[in-house]
């Protein structure tokens, strides 16, 4: 069975018709593979039409404020792939005139470009022979060629990138790695592939040995850990208090409440007898808490976060809140904040 020309000729029937296909711009490839990295087309179909409205070229992205590229970016998760997109679009401001750079070592230059996406951008725009490899192409590859080396491994990962550029159709590079990606998100999906109309299901030795379930294989996964995250809806006279995330933790950049983070889960009792918000709260008056609301569990890719947000009613904003953002009810949707706090917006308004 000739693998690739099947793959392209099911492509060329079945293809999903993308408003970033079609194009040779490789700025909105860029954007584009960017945003589809962690995230479902469905999602980032309406984000990559915003996104790319806002900044239409490279040259909108590097002049935005970070804060205005965050804002655009708020829901989608993994927010270094926002602030990675504008310190790159900057980067070929300053470096390259503003032209998006042609040659492969200078795209996989830029900040938050790996191997995939260089690939990605290079055959997409500029027909460049280079295999992309993502976890479509893992799929696809492990299950018909019977491949059982696991794909989070050095091995791995260059066993599967040696032969995905060995089948790529050097002709054609972009239409094969497009067929290869929509081939594994379509037909030969994660869980219940459609293996009795696949088109290779003559020659897929994971089919034929029964192991279509156990392909591709992993070393093993990352351990996830919990947080609990006690929120303090800070509040007077209609002004609530919001913090941006500073350092190398998740959510960096955005904006949240102030936060007391514990070992556990534990009470309001326990938490006000605490140094944390005792020193939050220091000078501010009379504390009136008005309602706890309790999240259901906010799951990241390595950490399960288990959050309450307390709605407090204080005098005064005391000594101990001066290094927060005031912000007037009604103004929050200026600032970007994580999906958790969002929901706990979307919430409260419901009540």
């Amino acid at each position: 069975m000739d693998f690739t020309a099947a793959v392209v000729a099911w492509y060329k029937e079945h293809g999903r018709e993308l408003p970033w296909r079609g194009t040779r711009d490789p700025y909105l490839i860029w954007i584009s593979e960017i945003i589809l990295q962690q995230t479902r087309v469905a999602q980032g179909l309406a984000y990559f039409r915003r996104f790319v409205e806002r900044f239409p070229d490279v040259r909108a992205l590097a002049a935005a404020e970070e804060d205005e590229v965050m804002r655009c970016w708020q829901g989608l998760g993994y927010y270094s792939r926002a602030r990675n997109l504008h310190a790159a679009a900057r980067e070929i401001v300053e470096r390259h005139g503003g032209e998006f750079p042609q040659d492969y070592a200078e795209v996989l230059a830029l900040k938050g470009v790996g191997e995939y996406t260089a690939a990605a951008i290079c055959s997409f725009a500029w027909g460049m022979p280079r295999a992309v490899v993502d976890g479509n192409v893992y799929r696809v590859l492990a299950r018909f060629f019977g491949i059982a080396t696991p794909i989070d491994t050095g091995r791995g990962k260059r066993e599967f990138a040696e032969l995905a550029q060995e089948l790529l159709d050097k002709r054609e590079p972009d239409v094969y790695n497009q067929a290869m990606m929509d081939f594994g998100a379509v037909q030969c999906t994660p869980q219940a592939p459609a293996c009795l109309v696949c088109p290779l299901r003559d020659g897929c030795r994971a089919l034929a040995e029964g192991r279509v379930a156990e392909l591709p294989a992993k070393q093993g996964r990352t351990e996830v850990k919990p947080r609990y995250f006690n929120y303090l809806d800070v509040h007077c006279g209609g002004v609530h208090l919001l913090r941006r995330r500073e350092g190398k933790d998740i959510w960096r950049n955005l904006y949240e409440f102030p936060l007391v983070e514990t070992a556990e889960a534990v009470d309001w009792l326990v938490l006000e007898q605490g140094e944390a918000y005792r020193r939050l709260v220091a000078g501010a008056g009379t504390v009136a808490v008005r309602r706890m609301t309790e999240m259901p569990r906010h799951v990241l890719s390595h950490r399960v976060i288990y959050a309450r947000v307390y709605d407090l009613e204080v005098e005064r904003f005391g000594e101990g809140m001066a290094g927060y953002v005031q912000v007037a009810e009604g103004d929050e949707g200026r600032y970007a904040v994580p999906r958790l706090v969002e929901l706990y917006w979307e919430r409260v308004a419901g009540e």
